[in-house]
């Protein structure tokens, strides 16, 4: 029976998923950890855990790296929640373009007033906007969501610009063909009318979004930010508005500074908060536990290697998660060796300063195998997965 913690209110048909050989409990001394927010920096994590599933794409609340030295597998769920943020990107270049939350306000405070209709009338052209159809627009990052993007601005009747250094194959056959290839961010920064931001917050994209990039911006850019707040300068969008290189920053994380800031419509954080996209999430990273525990196979990992061989069909499976040294093989197939056991199939795959080992044996097994591969250096995790 496996035991898995949530951190967090994950939705019921992801759980239902899991089936009889799973229970969730509040005990500390479990095989997996399920959360969405939750922040994990601060928690003392059990030894018996195993692998973190994050029902979500953004990993910023799990410690991944010192997860990893302990041979914990961190998942999350790229992609499940992709079309809930492509929704609201439509509605932020809607909401940056026509005025309409300007207008919505001014509306609401004339309630009261005499000839209310006629006053409307009067005053509407103040909040005038301009229409996607023909406009430029640049998406920043061509994964799940930047390819959903893509495709939708150029239905609205865009003109679509990508960059993408480190697309994926998949990203690729996605992504349809009238949607340009930009060489590098500073010319998306300088011919578009719009901007999209879809990378993830690592060193060398925050800030990216700076005071140097928006000073060649296109005089009125509008720049959308439903990927991770840090990417943007706070003190630079302000400036770059101020100067008028920007006309309006849409940002859905929003904080005390921006709240206060001329220009911005800022969204609390509302890309994924679709019942749907919770229950996409749920089910993927629920999925990806079960896959790991049962057959050791690593989906969607931030700080290891996916690795999959599907099921297990012989006798046993050994999952072994270790540091990315040389010779690491080589010690793990001896010990085998000198156990006269016999190695049906083997994967190893590496990410990093890590890597992980897949081994199905066509020979009994017991726990001194896991007793001696745990001694070589290097090794942080063993686990036997037996056939049903």
């Amino acid at each position: 029976m496996f035991k898995i913690k949530t951190l967090n209110n994950i939705s019921q048909d992801g759980l239902n998923l899991l089936g009889d050989r799973y229970v969730i409990t509040d005990e500390e001394q479990v095989d997996g950890i399920l959360l969405r927010s939750f922040k994990m920096h601060d928690m003392v994590l059990p030894e018996s855990v195993k692998i973190v599933g994050r029902a979500g794409a953004g990993v910023n609340n799990i410690p991944i790296e010192e997860y990893a030295a302990k041979g914990v597998v961190v998942v999350n769920t790229p992609g499940a929640n992709a079309n809930a943020v492509k929704e609201l990107v439509v509605l932020g270049l809607l909401l940056s373009s026509r005025r309409v939350v300007e207008g919505i306000n001014w509306a609401q405070s004339v309630k009261g007033e005499k000839e209310v209709t006629k006053l409307i009338e009067k005053e509407k052209s103040k909040f005038a906007g301009q229409e996607l159809t023909g406009k430029k627009i640049g998406v920043i990052g061509l994964g799940a969501i930047g390819v959903m993007v893509s495709n939708i601005a150029l239905s609205l009747g865009m003109e679509v610009y990508g960059y993408d250094p480190f697309i994926s194959v998949e990203s690729a056959w996605g992504l349809s063909c009238d949607v340009k290839r930009a060489l590098n961010l500073d010319e998306i920064v300088r011919d578009c009318d719009y901007i999209t931001l879809h990378v993830p917050l690592i060193d060398q994209t925050k800030n990216m979004m700076n005071a140097e990039r928006l000073k060649n911006a296109k005089p009125g850019l509008k720049l959308l930010n439903f990927a991770r707040g840090a990417l943007v300068s706070n003190a630079d969008i302000k400036e770059a508005i101020k100067n008028g290189n920007v006309s309006c920053y849409v940002t859905d994380f929003p904080d005390e500074e921006l709240l206060n800031m001329e220009g911005v419509i800022s969204i609390p954080h509302l890309g994924a908060s679709t019942f749907e996209s919770e229950e996409n999430c749920a089910k993927m990273a629920v999925h990806e536990i079960k896959e790991y525990l049962e057959n050791g196979n690593i989906i969607n990992s931030v700080n290891y290697p996916d690795c999959y061989m599907g099921g297990c069909s012989t006798i046993a499976r050994l999952a072994i998660n270790h540091t990315n040294v040389p010779n690491m093989v080589g010690q793990i197939t001896g010990v085998l060796a000198a156990e006269n056991i016999n190695i049906a199939d083997m994967l190893n795959k590496s990410k990093g300063s890590y890597a992980y080992t897949l081994i199905d044996i066509d020979s009994p097994t017991n726990d001194s195998i896991s007793e001696k591969l745990s001694g070589i250096s290097g090794v942080l995790k063993v686990r036997i997965i037996k056939n049903k």
